[in-house]
């Protein structure tokens, strides 16, 4: 047994103050970006998951430009862009499209202008691979509570509003018909999902934080019709493929006579796109198969009687 386990952990993996906060860093990360990505994949809303991902890597390149964490750049400007495309958007998938495609090319150019300033105005070593790949392993552990913080506000915001996002990503009409406002609830849920990209964005880099916030979800969706058990699949496939990267990152340095590591984030992001080719072979969709039409029925029966 003792073989086994110091052949699957390398010298020094428990005991490392980096992986330790690696693995905090990442759980929280995975628990917020699962809770988020069910009701994104659910709403349809990848597309503007996607696009905060570049308003994060503006904002985390503008945070490294004036000398402060990339996380507050992340969230920071993750919200504002996210309260702009709500702003400029409506209810209607095509209005949200138009609104998200807008505020993506706005903040990719700010994201090109802010990562030139960084790699000739300043002397910060790695800044671009931080931001757009993540370093997770070189994180300062006073972020870890600020980490925290963030995914208890962007949780909280999913528990407060569960009922009526539920009821509006499958039926607007019946929503506003019950009284909800989608345009309160929309706009809660944008807040939400720019944290969690930005606490994503910081675990496995801007660039890649959509895999960690779609993944995870659509493969629990896979799983279950039921969206509570879809939320608790979808964190437990997040946090468990980020701890399983984060360990085989770890392990990779010791793979080769040059002791070159395999990126924390590459580790992640594979992972959970073998589980979703896994779970879409034939075998895996005989056993899951469930009518199309009982996905809403059931979201609209677990959204309640009153929303």
């Amino acid at each position: 047994m003792h073989q086994l386990l110091t052949w699957v952990f390398e010298p020094g993996f428990f005991s490392s103050p980096p992986i330790h906060v690696a693995v905090v860093i990442g759980a929280a990360a995975a628990v917020v970006s699962a809770v988020v990505g069910v009701f994104t994949v659910l709403r349809g809303q990848s597309f503007a998951g996607h696009a905060l991902t570049d308003v994060s890597t503006a904002g985390g390149s503008g945070a490294v430009l004036l000398g402060v964490s990339p996380l507050l750049g992340f969230v920071g400007v993750g919200v504002a862009g996210a309260g702009v495309m709500d702003l400029i958007g409506v209810q209607r998938v095509r209005g949200r499209d138009l609104a998200t495609g807008i505020v993506l090319g706005a903040s990719t150019g700010l994201a090109a202008l802010f990562l030139y300033f960084d790699t000739t105005t300043r002397a910060t070593t790695g800044a671009t691979q931080q931001i757009l790949f993540g370093s997770i392993f070189t994180v300062d552990p006073t972020t870890v509570p600020v980490v925290v913080v963030f995914g208890v506000v962007s949780v909280g915001i999913m528990a407060a509003i569960y009922r009526p996002i539920l009821l509006a990503s499958v039926s607007p009409d019946i929503a506003a018909a019950r009284g909800v406002s989608l345009r309160v609830v929309g706009l809660l849920f944008m807040v939400a999902l720019a944290v969690a990209v930005g606490l994503s964005a910081l675990a496995i880099g801007a660039i890649l934080s959509t895999a960690l916030l779609v993944g995870p979800a659509a493969i629990a969706l896979r799983l279950t019709n039921r969206i509570a058990w879809a939320v608790v699949a979808a964190c437990v496939i997040g946090v468990g493929t980020t701890w399983i990267g984060v360990l085989l990152a770890y392990d990779s340095y010791y793979w080769g006579a040059k002791h070159t590591a395999i990126p924390v984030s590459f580790m992640v992001v594979a992972l959970i796109f073998l589980l979703y080719l896994a779970t879409g072979l034939p075998v895996f969709r005989a056993l899951l198969a469930r009518p199309a039409a009982a996905r809403p029925a059931m979201a609209v029966a677990e959204s309640g009687q009153e929303a």
